[in-house]
């Protein structure tokens, strides 16, 4: 991989792991805005707890080569559950709106951990 593409992909990863870290603490935190979105879908307080959990630890081990495909996979999960539950409830902009954070997981993974040589 050329070096402006590991560069390029570090920084995908710098802003999928401040995406992660920031929406998997307002789900963990409770944030209204998150609170209001989740209920709706009869999700309490503690499955928005679990949601937040899980997603701040895909975000953190997207950092290293080990965990990197499985980081990426549990944040892509994650993402494609919010979705498939906007996707019942008929709202295509929510979709829209979570479908660029989902292709980015899927961008990531493709173009693979950008510090390890091959």
């Amino acid at each position: 991989m050329t070096l402006a593409l590991k560069i390029i992909n570090a920084v995908l990863i710098l802003f999928a792991l401040y995406m992660g870290l920031k929406q998997g603490w307002a789900m963990l935190s409770g944030k209204p805005e998150m609170t209001d979105m989740f209920s709706k879908w009869d999700i309490g307080r503690t499955g928005l707890m679990i949601m937040g959990i899980f997603t701040m630890l895909g975000a953190v081990l997207v950092l290293f080569p080990q965990t990197f495909v499985w980081g990426n996979f549990m944040t892509a999960a994650g993402i494609l559950l919010i979705m498939a539950f906007h996707l019942q409830d008929k709202n295509l902009k929510g979709v829209l709106i979570e479908l660029p954070f989902f292709l980015l997981s899927l961008v990531i993974i493709y173009l693979q951990y950008p510090f390890t040589k091959h």
